[in-house]
């Protein structure tokens, strides 16, 4: 029996009029059984999954759909840009907010090129969390994003979504140029320019982290509290160190942290003494003369002498010399 007679043995078999189906029993040609009927169905089955699977990664490459993936499968960026706060009554309204309604904006991560079945976070970091509280999968939109336009998506999405405090922009700005990204990268990501750019580097690591990170976002804080605070160190360490470490230095929100720090580092400025009144021939008030340790300041008030400071100034050597003759007469 030739090989092709076997195989025509084994899977192909003419047509039984005694126990084929009435339909059958009209067509003397021979018909494929069950198991080749099986089998094509199979390989046909086969071919549309792959390319179903092929036209999810094209999809997925492209960011054109939507998957749900595990928490547990999403790691943190390397570089970080939002300061953790113990406190965030809006995590707990969008925790409130997907449990209801189901999350309706996804996250965006990518692929972790050395570990298959992880993803790295763009953006969406607090829509994680929250997922994971709920213990639910995370929707999410996945891209084969470079380094570079990692962290590009990653400020795009906190200026459009949730600005960064002045601070927060400060250390994004610093990790990424410690982390070795180009200048023209980090001004991507914040949406900044050059010279803002420098500020912030220069005010976040004028700064320690650790001082940072205790006082926290401090949203109200603009970049001239921030730059004063940093001026005042590395003289007001000791006592930025004693103001954090009270008790209920902790326990306040953000901004007014802020400003303890900042009122425990600037010197305060002494009172200066209540000083004497010099009055015109009318009985004005029209000087005011205040003396503090070496220093004797004297304030013309020019609604009732007008021009008379600026003769008295044009003088004043001729004064000296009057005033060196009666010490040495």
């Amino acid at each position: 029996m030739s090989r092709k007679d076997t195989v025509n043995s084994l899977f192909m078999r003419k047509a039984e009029p005694a126990v084929a189906s009435p339909a059958v029993s009209k067509n003397p040609e021979r018909v494929r059984t069950g198991a080749i009927s099986a089998m094509g169905t199979s390989l046909q089955e086969m071919s549309e999954g792959a390319r179903s699977a092929a036209r999810l990664q094209e999809q997925l490459a492209s960011g054109n759909v939507v998957i749900e993936i595990e928490p547990s499968a999403i790691s943190d960026s390397s570089v970080g840009d939002r300061i953790p706060i113990d406190v965030d009554p809006n995590f707990d309204e969008l925790v409130s907010s997907i449990q209801q309604y189901g999350q309706q904006v996804p996250v965006l991560v990518r692929p972790q090129a050395d570990h298959a079945g992880r993803y790295e976070i763009a953006y969406g970091r607090r829509r994680l969390r929250a997922a994971e509280k709920l213990s639910l999968k995370v929707r999410a939109v996945v891209q084969a994003l470079s380094d570079e336009d990692l962290v590009i998506a990653q400020g795009k999405e906190n200026l459009d979504r949730q600005d960064l405090s002045f601070i927060e922009k400060a250390l994004f700005a610093l990790r990424l140029e410690d982390a070795g990204y180009k200048r023209e990268t980090i001004i991507a990501a914040l949406s900044t320019d050059k010279s803002d750019l420098s500020r912030y580097i220069a005010v976040a690591r004028s700064l320690p982290s650790e001082i940072i990170q205790a006082i926290g976002p401090a949203p109200k804080a603009g970049r001239s509290r921030w730059v004063a605070l940093a001026d005042t160190l590395p003289a007001s360490r000791k006592k930025l160190d004693s103001a954090i470490g009270e008790p209920e230095f902790a326990t306040l929100p953000s901004d007014e942290r802020f400003a303890r720090a900042l009122a425990a580092a600037v010197p305060k400025k002494k009172k200066a003494a209540s000083g004497e009144q010099w009055k015109n021939a009318k009985g004005q008030k029209a000087a005011k003369i205040e003396r503090l340790g070496k220093t004797t300041r004297l304030t013309f008030d020019e609604r009732v002498v007008p021009e008379f400071a600026a003769f008295v100034t044009t003088r004043l050597e001729e004064l000296h010399a009057e005033f060196e003759k009666t010490r040495n007469g």
